[in-house]
């Protein structure tokens, strides 16, 4: 996982959650809290970052934590069931390789453009055109998006764009 820190509309670090730990336990303390904001790059979700020194860059759980492997339930249909019997390695291996072969298709447009849409709810909701610029970003109009986001501060613009359009 990779995460963009923002200290206010300004990119402070960018990296993997242990990388970017020190740059934010170098700042003087901050006025107010939500001065510096952490998003992951995939989902553009706001998250929290554990900065205790020694504080571990993400916790364990039981079992087998190098796999990170988590016993959860699937229900699918008989027929479902018979297929995955029949599958070389049975089911479990069968259902990790078709999700792995889905992850490597990347995200689609909907969830490049949800991910942009909730990095922007918090860092731009209130700036001017916000809900125009949203509407444009939902159309796939990245013309639009830079016309009514101009006058943004331009990392979170920027942000917003390469959560939205990747690669473009």
């Amino acid at each position: 996982m990779t995460v963009t820190v923002f200290l206010k509309s300004e990119i402070l670090a960018r990296g993997q959650p242990d990388e970017v730990v020190p740059a934010m336990r170098a700042l003087a303390p901050l006025a107010r809290s939500d001065d510096l904001l952490v998003f992951d790059d995939e989902s553009g979700r706001q998250i929290d970052l554990d900065l205790r020194e020694g504080a571990p860059a993400a916790s364990r759980t039981r079992g087998r934590p190098s796999l990170g492997v988590r016993a959860r339930e699937v229900t699918l249909l008989p027929r479902h069931w018979d297929w995955l019997a029949t599958q070389r390695g049975g089911a479990s291996a069968t259902l990790r390789k078709l999700v792995d072969e889905q992850m490597r298709k990347g995200r689609s447009q909907r969830e490049c453009r949800d991910a942009a849409y909730r990095f922007l709810s918090v860092m731009a909701g209130d700036l001017p055109h916000f809900e125009d610029a949203v509407r444009e970003l939902y159309k796939g109009n990245e013309d639009g998006y830079n016309h009514l986001a101009r006058d943004w501060p331009p990392a979170v613009r920027d942000h917003g764009r390469a959560l939205a359009w990747p690669g473009a």
